[in-house]
This record gives structure tokens, C-alpha cells and sequence, in this order.
């Protein structure tokens, strides 16, 4: 068992929260019961996500996508009305730890996905959210493992013989990215997501693009820092997936 004010403490020191300009609050956005038992995680704070946690009348819920965005309108209506009243009425603390998430070297999304794909020697390009390692197979190889991993064909664009040794990533959103796998002269960039203008991106700049799925790439991080939770503190820790096909 462990104080709610005590796991933002440790959790905002572990993640570096300090360190991040992100877009949206990290740490705890709705405040529960003091005292932490039985913790669920999972990638977003949707009502089917709550829903699971109240079922299971869990003390906490971890996510990566939260509340309170950047842009997004302040009124507490509708949907997001509907989603705080359930965690309020139940006193069920909501933490959610975006970029924090994304770059941590242990328990963050883009070490965790190097981790399934068996990418070596992986490591951020420089101060930036995506990543570099080494692989040796071809597109379509890559593609088949990932699909393996994720539970999900990714879509993927480029010659499946192409040979990769050098790959880029960034979990999520990040298909803008593609300029820093560019740059490093990376053979692939795998991110969660495409726009129109990727596909055309990669092909004139001879480099080969994988969107393996926002949900399916960033399913790993929250996991992996509440396992890490729950053995810091002798929680008790399950995650939900709540399937999302983007």
C-alpha cells in the first residue's frame, strides 16, 4: 500500500516529469482514495477503461493518454463530464504520464517496443522522443515480426526486399518524425500513425515507413511502470486492453 501523494512524488522523480514540455498535466489529474492497494493500467482514459476499473474497484488507474489537453475545450461536459463523474464517484485516482512515458530509457514506450521487436543496441537520437538501433532482416521480415508483436498488420510502404540494418522509431503520433530517421540515414522509420504526405516523404527520400498502429506501439510503457510499481511497492497490478484499431 502506498499514499496517493507519495506514488505522484516518486513517479514524477522516476519519469523526470520536470524534464518535459508536454501537452497535457503529467501525473495525478483526478484525485481518489488516499491509500493504494490495486492499480490497473492501460493506454487511454476512455469510458470502457474506466468502466473495467470500477469493476474490478481498483484504487488507481495508469494510462498514457489522459485529460486536459493542449486545445482542447476547458468545459467539463459531455463525455468528459461522464468520465470524471465515474472516477469521482467511485474514488478511483487517475495518473497519466504522457512524453515522460515515451522517453524513459527503462519502462517507456519506445525501449519497451525495441525490447518485442529484438532491435540491438537501441538508443534516442539525440535530445529527441525518437529512437535508433540495429536490425538484420529485410522490410517484409520486419513487417511479419511486428505483426507478430503487436497482434496487428501494420501498414507498411517500400520495397519488401529492401535490407534494413539501421532503424528509426517513435511510438505513437510521431509520423512527422520521419525527418530525424532521415537524417541519420536509417533504412526505416516505424511510428503508430500516417498522413497523406508519408508515403511519398519515404519513397523520394529511399527510406521505408511502417505505421504499426498508435494504441498497438504504446500498449508497453504503462505496463511496464506499473509491474515496476507494483514490485516498489507490493501492489497489486493488472492491465486491460481495450482494443482500438488506429
Amino acid at each position: 500500500m502506498i499514499n496517493n501523494k507519495t506514488l505522484v512524488a516518486y513517479c514524477h522523480d522516476y519519469l523526470n516529469v520536470a524534464a518535459f514540455d508536454d501537452y497535457c498535466p503529467n501525473g495525478l489529474q483526478i484525485e481518489g482514495k488516499p491509500d493504494i492497494r490495486k492499480i490497473i493500467s492501460g493506454v487511454s482514459a476512455n469510458q470502457d477503461l474506466i468502466d473495467a476499473a470500477i469493476d474490478e474497484k481498483v484504487d488507481a488507474l495508469f494510462v498514457h493518454h489522459g485529460f486536459f489537453w493542449k486545445n482542447e475545450a476547458p468545459e467539463i461536459i459531455g463525455i468528459k463530464k461522464n468520465r470524471i463523474k465515474a472516477l469521482l464517484e467511485h474514488d478511483i485516482n487517475l495518473f497519466a504520464y504522457h512524453l515522460p512515458l515515451d522517453a524513459h530509457t527503462t519502462v517507456g514506450n519506445n525501449i519497451q517496443l525495441a525490447q518485442r521487436l529484438d532491435i540491438k543496441n537501441p538508443e534516442p537520437i539525440g535530445d529527441t522522443l525518437v529512437w535508433q538501433g540495429e536490425i538484420d532482416m529485410t522490410l517484409s521480415q520486419l513487417s511479419n515480426t511486428i505483426e507478430q508483436a503487436l497482434n496487428r498488420a501494420p501498414l507498411v510502404f517500400g520495397d519488401d526486399n529492401k535490407s534494413l540494418k539501421r532503424i528509426a522509431w517513435c511510438t505513437g503520433g510521431a509520423q512527422s518524425y520521419i525527418e530525424h530517421a532521415i537524417n541519420i540515414g536509417a533504412d526505416c522509420f516505424i511510428t503508430g500513425e500516417v498522413s497523406e504526405q508519408i508515403p511519398a516523404i519515404a519513397k523520394e527520400n529511399n527510406i521505408a515507413f511502417i505505421s504499426a498502429g498508435h494504441h498497438a506501439t504504446e500498449r508497453y510503457g504503462v505496463q511496464a511502470l506499473c509491474q515496476h510499481l507494483s514490485q516498489q511497492f507490493d501492489l497489486e497490478h493488472q492491465f486491460v486492453e481495450i482494443d482500438n484499431q488506429v
